[in-house]
C-alpha cells in the first residue's frame, strides 16, 4: 500500500468518525454552545471542511479558479483558525450546507489525490510555511489527526448538550 493510499484512509475514517457523531444530533442543536464563548457544531464542521480545503487541496495543487464551488468564500470568512464561533444561526450557513460542502471537499481531496504519486506527495508543502509538517504528506495526515481533535471536540458538545455517548 502507497503512503498516499494510506493518507487517503486516515482521512476518510476520520471523516466517516465525524460524522458518525452526528447522527443523533438535531439540527436544532447545531448553533447550541453548552456556555457562552464555547464552540459549537456547526463552527466545529464548517472547521473541518476549511481546513481540509487548506491543508489537502491548497498545499497539493495550489488554489484554482474553480475552488469556490468546492468551498464557498464564506466558509474561510467564518471558519477558519481565529475565527470564533457566535451561536446566532443566521450568520452561518445552514448544516445541510455544512454537510454537503464536507462532501464537496472530501470528493475533491479523493479525486486529487487520485493523480498524485507517492514522489509527488514528498515535495515540500505548497503555501505558508506549517509549524508540524514540511511535506504536502505531512499535511495529508495532520489533516486527518486534526480532525480527529475536532471530533473530539463534537463528542464532548454532544454530551454537555444533553446527548449519550456514541460509543
Amino acid at each position: 500500500m502507497s503512503a498516499r493510499d494510506i493518507a487517503w484512509g486516515e482521512i476518510d475514517a476520520a471523516r466517516r468518525y465525524s460524522l458518525g457523531l452526528l447522527e443523533s444530533v438535531h439540527e436544532r442543536d447545531w448553533f447550541r454552545q453548552p456556555t457562552e464563548g464555547i464552540t459549537h457544531i456547526a463552527w466545529q464542521m464548517g472547521h473541518l471542511a476549511a481546513a481540509q480545503y487548506s491543508l489537502c487541496l491548497l498545499r497539493l495543487r495550489g488554489a484554482q479558479d474553480t475552488d469556490a464551488q468546492i468551498l464557498p468564500p464564506k466558509f474561510t470568512e467564518l471558519f477558519l483558525r481565529g475565527t470564533a464561533p457566535v451561536p446566532d444561526p443566521a450568520k452561518y450557513p445552514a448544516p445541510a450546507e455544512i454537510l454537503e460542502t464536507l462532501g464537496r471537499v472530501q470528493a475533491a481531496v479523493e479525486t486529487e489525490l487520485a493523480r498524485h504519486a507517492d514522489a509527488d506527495l514528498e515535495q515540500p508543502q505548497r503555501g505558508k510555511p506549517h509549524p508540524l509538517f514540511t511535506t504536502t504528506l505531512g499535511g495529508l495526515f495532520w489533516c486527518a489527526r486534526h480532525e480527529m481533535l475536532h471530533a473530539g471536540q463534537v463528542g464532548l458538545l454532544k454530551r454537555l448538550l444533553g446527548y449519550a455517548p456514541k460509543w
